[in-house]
């Protein structure tokens, strides 16, 4: 960054006190990421970093970021006075709305005051708008690049004569011209009418839509419309008249007229909101809440006995996803969004070319209710996409899970969504929960919806419905703890909302049973293998019927042993109706034997064997009577036991040595992914240790420097300097840091070829002047030559909200 900006910022850094710091720390996390800076200069030289700016702006709310516009067409020497002129911010309330604007952008570390009431912004800030509110460089910046010749020209189309036949009188002479607005509207006036259009078609700027941050603004077409406007100033070309045309600012100002004021949002849109108590709003976000949780354990539970195949460009297709939505009575939207965080928690991973449970998923599907929604609730919190996506911009099927998907403006979707629930009048909720959605651009300008979106953001906002987040039209207790970041208050306030899975269960004599809330593991995995599922959520129903015992029989369960573990789940006596199904079916379990023989069909009553061979629809397994009670087929034993239970028998699997054979299929695991790389977040008792240690400490860290016995911290960050020596000190020691941590770091790296690309980088090898990593954008290991890496910063910032 230029020294003038460094020292600007040291210097006021230099006049916060301890509290103050502290939220500039909180505010920018990745600049307190560790190794932690040791003094202000280093504090500086993080904060203005390129990649770290990028993140803040990403959080400002939309008010902040048209104050950032306006002090950037300001120029370097903008003052409070001019901001305010500027936005025609007059009033009262506008103007404490102006001041907590440009509190935000201080405690951003983006816009900070300096002497004599001047504001200061960050270079890399500045740098990204082009032509900030639409306007151009100011009249004296674009002269400069001008020679004489053209100065002269220009003069004499305008009938304006100079003191002086130098460069400098002519250009006092343009100034003093241009000074004025009402000569430069004459000016104007007598231009042709295409001319004149292009002209105010030009100083209008962006169109009202794209309100905020602007990155450049067209240039006009050329021809003889520009023309005439370029040989009297109006304008004109960068360097020396071989650039782009731009409009001066005061002309641009003047064609605006004396009304005009940067546009400055300081009221969030407005939304219909209605009483609603936090009793009901707890209430509500309990029931959906409760209700996600079960239908996810349902979901992942299929995944783990059935495990999900993958495209081959990676992901879970759009027919698989019919399948296990079909398999668990659930919509798509809720399986994509289920999951999403289950892969994101580590709960399910690819393992070659299918998506399998893994060892976590069995830890997890142990824990109550409660439990498995904040693993749920954090892992969607963190998503670098909105999960219920479905469609691209093209209307093209997206897969679920698919590989490098992200999208930082999804990321800040949500991030809004949870700002602008929580600037709800206290006490009210959203008359129609869909309308928030109007509020997210005001909080996250650079929040972005899906193709898919019918209203604002209604796949988001969905998603926190689903998930208790959003409950009544307002933020529930689930919603603020995440919203804080406050793990422990997300599982305190988890497990009020949610009842303890419940492990009993009550049977009808419609041959139901209905468990009242979230069923345990063992219950439902003890419900699942003698009946069939018919619903669940915040209540599940299976029925029981002769196929479905038969299934448990099958599985090697006997009669006894089915009655005994459906007994110890219910207070009441089985009814009647369920003992003598399971009487029933066991007594016509076994009667027939399947041999493989190609396959073999053993009884021990001739008559019933006599009629299988006689048996019209059983013709297609070729049955051939050989004893008795043998019969023999030409179907497999699979499809010999299909068709024999399709005609209604009970038949049993045998093997060759007269045994049952079980039939239970397997269950796969995978193991459990690596995580992302991501650095530990800083708690605040740290943040506060280090605002206080960085007020103490000195304002500039010391370059190492062995004349002056000012030691390097370690062999390696040594070794960097001599290598890597583009670096400034805190980017050297962030690497050297990972090198000797294991830890991730992202880097701006320059190829051989010179294109810029941004790479994050994991199990660090250093061997100068080459540094060794595993590159996540590759997926590959690559090798990196320390002189072409730019900038270094801790890989967990890329991944911040």
């Amino acid at each position: 960054m230029p020294e003038a900006g460094r020292s600007s910022l040291t210097t006021w850094l230099s006049t916060l006190d301890e509290e103050r710091l502290h939220r500039v720390l909180r505010d920018r996390p990745d600049a307190a990421a560790a190794p932690e800076p040791r003094a202000l200069g280093e504090l500086a030289d993080r904060l203005q970093r390129p990649g770290s700016v990028a993140l803040a702006v990403a959080r400002l709310p939309l008010p902040a970021l048209q104050v950032a516009e306006a002090v950037a067409a300001l120029g370097e020497h903008g003052d409070r006075a001019a901001l305010a002129a500027l936005l025609g911010q007059r009033d009262e309330r506008a103007v404490r709305r102006l001041d907590e604007a440009l509190t935000t952008l201080a405690d951003h570390a983006l816009v900070w005051p300096a002497d004599s009431d001047e504001l200061r912004m960050a270079t890399a800030l500045r740098e990204a708008w082009e032509t900030p509110l639409g306007l151009g460089q100011p009249l004296e910046a674009l002269l400069s690049a001008a020679t004489s010749e053209d100065l002269r020209s220009m003069l004499t189309k305008l009938g304006v004569k100079a003191a002086g036949n130098t460069k400098a009188a002519r250009r006092a002479a343009l100034r003093e011209h241009y000074g004025s607005a009402e000569r430069i509207l004459a000016v104007v006036a007598k231009a042709p009418p295409r001319t004149r259009q292009l002209l105010e078609r030009r100083a209008a700027g962006p169109p009202a839509a794209h309100r905020g941050i602007v990155f450049g603004s067209p240039d006009p077409a050329p021809g003889a419309d520009s023309r005439w406007a370029e040989e009297r100033g109006l304008l004109m070309r960068e360097r020396h008249g071989y650039g782009r045309l731009r409009m001066p600012a005061e002309v641009a100002l003047a064609l605006r007229g004396p009304e005009w004021r940067a546009p400055f949002d300081a009221e969030p849109p407005t939304v219909d909101v209605v009483p609603v108590g936090d009793e009901e709003v707890a209430r509500e976000a309990a029931a959906a809440a409760g209700a996600f949780a079960a239908r996810a354990a349902s979901v992942l539970k299929e995944c783990a006995d059935r495990p999900l195949a993958v495209l081959k460009s990676g992901g879970v297709g759009v027919r698989e996803l019919g399948r296990l939505a079909k398999a668990t009575r659930c919509d798509e939207p809720l399986v994509r969004l289920v999951l999403e965080c289950a892969h994101a928690s580590g709960l399910l991973s690819r393992a070659g070319n299918q998506v399998v449970a893994t060892k976590a998923y069995d830890a997890w599907a142990e824990h109550e209710p409660a439990e498995r929604l904040v693993t749920l609730l954090r892992a969607w919190w963190g998503l670098p996409m909105t999960p219920t996506g479905a469609r691209d911009e093209e209307g093209k099927p997206v897969p679920a899970m698919a590989p490098f998907v992200s999208c930082a403006g999804c990321v800040q979707a949500r991030r809004g969504l949870g700002a602008a629930l929580r600037g709800l009048p206290e006490g009210h909720g959203a008359a129609r929960p869909p309308q928030v959605g109007t509020l997210i651009p005001w909080h996250r300008p650079m929040a972005d919806e899906l193709p898919q979106d019918s209203t604002p953001f209604a796949s988001l906002i969905g998603e926190a419905t689903t998930l208790g987040v959003l409950a009544a039209g307002a933020l529930s207790p689930l919603g603020a703890a995440l919203l804080d970041d406050d793990p422990a208050e997300l599982a305190e306030r988890a497990g009020r909302l949610l009842p303890p899975a419940v492990s009993r269960v009550r049977f009808g004599s419609d041959l139901t049973a209905v468990a009242m809330g979230t069923p345990s593991t063992r219950l439902m995995t003890l419900l699942d293998s003698v009946a069939d599922r018919e619903s669940d959520g915040t209540a599940s129903l299976w029925r029981f019927s002769p196929a479905s015992v038969r299934r448990a029989m099958d599985a090697g369960h006997g009669a006894a042993e089915i009655e005994g573990d459906l007994a110890a789940v219910t207070d009441q006596p089985l009814p009647q109706p369920l003992s003598y199904l399971i009487a029933d079916t066991a007594r016509r379990h076994g009667q027939l034997r399947v041999v493989s023989a190609l396959c073999v069909v053993v009884g021990e009553e001739p008559g019933l064997i006599a009629e299988l061979a006689a048996h019209r629809r059983l013709a297609k397994l070729g049955l051939r009577r050989v004893a008795p009670t043998v019969v023999v087929a030409d179907a497999t034993p699979k499809d010999t036991l299909a068709a024999l239970r399709t005609e209604g028998y009970a038949p049993v699997a045998e093997s060759v040595a007269g045994t049952l054979r079980v039939e239970r299929p397997p269950t796969e695991r995978a193991p459990a992914p690596l995580p992302r790389p991501r650095t530990a977040p800083v708690g605040e008792p740290e943040l506060r240790a280090l605002a206080a240690g960085l007020v103490r400490g000195p304002v500039d860290a010391r370059e190492p420097d062995q004349d002056r016995e000012i030691p390097y911290d370690s062999d390696t960050e040594e070794l960097l300097a001599s290598n890597a020596g583009q670096l400034p000190l805190a980017d050297r020691r962030q690497l050297a840091h990972a090198i000797h941590e294991g830890g991730a770091v992202t880097i701006a790296y320059v190829s051989g070829a010179g294109a810029h690309t941004v790479r994050t980088l994991s199990e660090l090898d250093f061997d100068p002047p080459f540094l060794y990593a595993w590159c996540h954008l590759r997926e590959d290991d690559r090798v990196f030559a320390l002189g072409r890496i730019q900038s270094v910063m801790p890989a967990a910032a890329t991944a911040t909200g």
